[in-house]
């Protein structure tokens, strides 16, 4: 049995609340009326297998995807219907799955293009310098070209790049995908790091180990609807998603 959502009246307690979204893709629907929160300083995981519509649900909150039906709710504000750019600024960042960089620049102006909408040149300086204390090799390799890196490094520099819009509620889809395990486990500690700093997290993993491991909180899909939510001790102790996901 799922827990219901807090009304609406309630939201101020939440960075985000999502509502009945239902989304499509042509007619086929990749999200079934699903209905989520994050709260503030809080990583929530998204787990479930491959086309389960986690990546749907990202891109929907962050205006790359349009919902058909539902609201999507920053703090007392419906974003449904507002551009990416705007979203942006509101402060919510996207890590897209893949490591995607921009391969013929350099790692630094890879970094850069995370600050364009922000005008406070004092502060940019300053969050570079954190993304170089998150991850001290791209301080090294900042005048490479990002396409030349590995995919470990690829994915900090696309982590970076979010972190220079200076983003309260950070989407991250599949950021251990193709990684070693011990960068695995690198991904796993700046996940907790950032969110120590203030940062709310949604982690979309395919590897629930992962998930279940740093979030607060998680929900798992299948074939576009929520089928289950709770504390990682919760989801861990039912038989069910311990064989599905975990294997054992």
């Amino acid at each position: 049995m799922m827990r219901s959502l807090p009304l609406i009246s309630e939201q101020e307690k939440n960075m985000l609340t999502v509502r009945n979204l239902t989304v499509l893709y042509g007619k086929a629907r990749a999200v079934v009326e699903v209905s989520m929160k994050v709260g503030e300083g809080t990583i929530v995981g998204l787990i479930g297998p491959n086309g389960a519509g986690k990546t749907t649900i990202l891109k929907t909150i962050s205006g790359i995807k349009r919902a058909a039906t539902g609201e999507i709710w920053f703090g007392e504000k419906e974003i449904g219907y507002v551009s990416p750019q705007e979203i942006v600024r509101m402060g919510i960042a996207h890590v897209p799955e893949g490591s995607q960089v921009f391969g013929e620049m350099t790692v630094l102006d890879n970094l850069l293009i995370g600050a364009y909408l922000r005008k406070n040149k004092k502060r940019v300086v300053e969050d570079l310098q954190t993304v170089f204390e998150h991850f001290p090799i791209l301080r090294e390799r900042q005048k490479q070209k990002a396409g030349t890196l590995s995919g470990g490094e690829r994915q900090m520099v696309a982590v970076g790049r979010a972190l220079m819009t200076a983003p309260k509620l950070l989407l991250m889809d599949e950021p251990s995908l193709g990684l070693s395990p011990i960068m695995v486990a690198e991904v796993a500690r700046v996940i907790q790091i950032l969110n120590e700093g203030g940062i709310s997290i949604i982690l979309v993993e395919q590897n629930a180990q992962v998930a279940l491991n740093v979030s607060h909180y998680s929900y798992v899909l299948e074939t576009g609807n929520m089928i289950m939510e709770g504390r990682p001790e919760e989801l861990t102790s039912n038989e069910s998603i311990r064989q599905a996901y975990l294997g054992f």
